[in-house]
């Protein structure tokens, strides 16, 4: 972390990351547990309009995984770039 004026500034790439592992991971689980249980099939549908080849089955939850990853890092980065570029215009 680094110390600007008094205001804690965030590692972007760090964000971007964690944030990417944790969507990735909850839609990997999210999808395991629908095909276990048969539960949250008609979100997991709705999931399946916005990432083109996932599916409710063991290979769409490693496809529905990347996809998350990759929306959810640049989600976490962009949130942690404008997050640094107001803290400094204080």
């Amino acid at each position: 972390m680094d110390l600007v004026l008094g205001f804690v500034m965030v590692n972007e790439k760090n964000l971007g990351l964690s944030a990417g592992i944790v969507g990735g991971f909850g839609l990997f689980f999210a999808t395991l547990f629908s095909i276990f249980t048969g539960l949250a099939t008609d979100f997991l549908v709705m999931v399946s309009d916005f990432y083109p080849g996932y599916s409710i089955t063991i290979i769409g939850a490693i496809i529905g995984f990347v996809y998350a990853l990759i929306d959810c890092f640049v989600f976490g980065y962009v949130f942690g770039w404008i997050y640094n570029y107001l803290e400094k215009k204080k």
